[in-house]
């Protein structure tokens, strides 16, 4: 893992590029979040613009645009395969995590998807197990969409702003940044549910209208 860091921190801004949007592609899209965390490399990918190697909106996007796609594709790779998918003999090693994902997607729906970006072992799994559920695609890219541009941009700024102190933000990402972003997302679910039941009662037909 060092051997990563190393490599991605003492590249050409070009390469930087290309080796942070790979790795944000293939943890959902190859399933190899269970080595190597996205957060990581978005992380990393904000250290190299906060050294002047690379423009910190170019590798926002990126990073975005690479999420956002990886889910996609193991959007699709699920959808394909549909739930032999979960028969494979590698992904067999981790049937308490495909339980959980597979559960937590039941309940969540959509918001599985958002949710799931934020924790390493949901945002392997989750995109494929959407896609294997026959979740109607456009509810996916919605969520997709809307955790991709919160979990990239978020995580190229801490890289950003916490420069040659990464390791320890690297660290910290997976629990207490996570930790947070989900309680918010939790939140900000339950302040849109109370809105919109409120919304329906504003909307209701009155029952004293004259005939």
């Amino acid at each position: 893992m060092s051997g990563v860091v190393d490599g991605i921190l003492n590249v050409t801004p070009a390469l930087a590029y290309t080796l942070v949007a790979l790795l944000v592609f293939a943890e959902d899209a190859l399933f190899i979040g269970f080595v190597i965390p996205g957060e990581t490399a978005a992380v990393l990918g904000g250290v190299v613009a906060s050294r002047g190697q690379a423009g910190l909106g170019i590798m926002m996007a990126l990073v975005v645009v690479s999420a956002v796609a990886g889910d996609t594709v193991g959007y699709e790779v699920g959808r394909r395969a549909g739930p032999g998918l979960l028969e494979n003999r590698h992904l067999l090693r981790h049937r308490d995590k495909l339980d959980r994902a597979r559960d937590f997607l039941r309940r969540r729906g959509g918001w599985a998807v958002f949710l799931g970006r934020f924790v390493a072992l949901f945002r392997a799994l989750v995109p494929a197990l959407a896609g294997a559920s026959r979740m109607h695609y456009p509810t996916f890219l919605a969520f997709n969409a809307a955790g991709g541009l919160l979990w990239g941009s978020g995580f190229v700024l801490l890289g950003y702003l916490a420069g040659n102190s990464y390791g320890t933000v690297a660290k910290a990402v997976g629990e207490d940044v996570t930790a947070a972003v989900v309680v918010s997302g939790l939140v900000a679910l339950a302040v849109w549910r109370f809105r919109r039941a409120r919304g329906g009662k504003r909307g209701a037909p009155n029952g004293h209208a004259g005939g």
